[in-house]
């Protein structure tokens, strides 16, 4: 397989690392807002209903899960030297 860069920023423009990049970043995103919206739902002690407030952390969660999941794929491809490929 061909790696594509864009000069000195190491990105790639492999059309397959960047789906294989975005399918698991939204997988990391709806496990992040699910796991929280649980945690809400059913940890001990809280009011076990789900507000506006549970709702936009979970968002929040969600992204801050999809950021880092994204940041290690990147970070480890770049360890293999494949540049993200």
């Amino acid at each position: 397989m061909i790696e594509q860069h864009e000069g000195k920023t190491g990105k790639t423009t492999d059309p397959a690392w960047l789906a294989l990049r975005r399918r698991i970043g939204v997988a990391a995103f709806v496990v992040g807002v699910v796991l929280t919206l649980g945690f809400f739902a059913f940890f001990p002690g809280l009011p076990h209903v789900i507000d506006w407030g549970a709702v936009f952390v979970a968002l929040g969660v969600g992204g801050l899960v999809r950021w880092g999941c994204q940041g290690w794929m990147t970070k480890v491809a770049e360890k293999k030297g494949g540049g993200g490929a």
